[in-house]
């Protein structure tokens, strides 16, 4: 009788975890999630708009965008994306003050099913007037 009732529960919990993982939640799926802009001058401003979708079953809410420096600026929508909607995350690159190879990660914390997703904004910064 233990052992059948072990083997229910077990049923259960399988079942359970079956219907969790076929619910999708929402999901954010970037067209590209870095963009490489070569070699830039220092001081010059690059810009990219990062385009995704939520691929998920439920709107997408975005908590907070985090930056690698003060150099890096973002915009993102505040309010839910809807499924099968599409967002834009727009992203500013200040190159003053920097030099050589750069990689401004960008962090996008969501209700998605990976909560922390990361996309990239890369160049190379070269003396003004090189």
């Amino acid at each position: 009788m233990k052992k059948l009732f072990l083997l229910v529960v077990f049923a259960f919990a399988v079942i359970a975890v079956q219907a969790q993982s076929d619910n999708k939640g929402a999901v954010i799926d970037f067209k590209e999630k870095s963009i490489d802009f070569g070699d830039i001058s220092q001081g010059d401003k690059v810009e990219h708009t990062f385009v995704f979708t939520n691929s998920g079953e439920t709107p997408l809410v975005i908590s907070n965008v985090a930056v690698s420096c003060g150099c890096t600026a973002p915009a993102w929508p505040k309010e839910p994306v809807a499924p099968g909607a599409t967002g834009e995350l727009k992203v500013v690159f200040n190159s003053a003050g920097k030099m050589g190879k750069q990689n401004s990660v960008v962090r996008i914390y969501s209700n998605a099913s990976e909560p922390i997703e990361k996309v990239s904004l890369i160049s190379n910064v070269l003396p003004r007037g090189k």
